[in-house]
C-alpha cells in the first residue's frame, strides 16, 4: 500500500532533495511540512489535513514568496529576492495550474449570475461562489478586482 497524499508527496520530494544535496527545494519543502504540521495542531485537537487544506498551507507560503520577494526587490535587495523567487518556484510545482484571466472572469460572471447580484452590496456573496470553483487557481485578491470591476459594471 503505498501513501499517496499530497503531504506524503512533499515528504518523499525533500529526501530526494536532500539527497541530491539541492539546499534551496529540501528548505523549501522543509519549512513547507513545518507550516503544515503547525497547522495540524492548531486548534483543540491535532488532526490530518486533507489534500485541499495541505494545499491552502501551500497557497499560502507561495503568497508570502511572492510578496517577500517584491518587497526584497522594491528596497534593492536583489539577492534576497531572488532566493524568495527560488523558494516561490519551487512551491508552485504543488499548486494547480493558475487561471487566466478570461477563465476567471467566465467564473466570476457565473457567480454574479448563480447569485443574482446587482451590485458592490453583494459582494460578499459573489467571492463566496466564485472562490468555491476557483478552488487555489487564482489569488483571492485577483478574484476579488475581477468582481469589482463585474459588478460595477452593473
Amino acid at each position: 500500500m503505498t501513501d499517496t497524499t499530497l503531504k506524503a508527496q512533499l515528504q518523499r520530494d525533500l529526501h530526494d532533495a536532500m539527497r541530491a544535496r539541492d539546499k534551496v527545494r529540501a528548505g523549501t519543502l522543509r519549512m513547507t511540512l513545518t507550516s503544515i504540521t503547525t497547522a495540524e495542531v492548531a486548534g483543540d485537537e491535532a488532526r490530518e489535513l486533507s489534500d485541499d487544506e495541505v494545499l491552502k498551507v501551500i497557497a499560502k507560503e507561495a503568497k508570502k514568496r511572492k510578496e517577500s520577494a517584491a518587497a526584497f526587490a522594491g528596497a534593492g535587495r536583489g539577492e534576497l529576492a531572488a532566493t524568495e523567487e527560488a523558494e516561490l518556484a519551487v512551491l508552485e510545482g504543488y499548486l494547480p495550474e493558475q487561471l487566466g484571466d478570461d477563465e476567471l472572469r467566465a467564473i466570476v460572471e457565473r457567480a454574479v449570475e448563480s447569485t443574482g447580484a446587482t451590485g458592490m452590496p453583494q459582494m460578499g456573496q459573489v467571492m463566496k461562489a466564485a472562490q468555491g470553483e476557483v478552488a487555489g487557481r487564482a489569488d483571492g485578491g485577483r478574484v476579488a478586482a475581477v468582481v469589482k470591476q463585474v459588478l460595477s459594471a452593473r
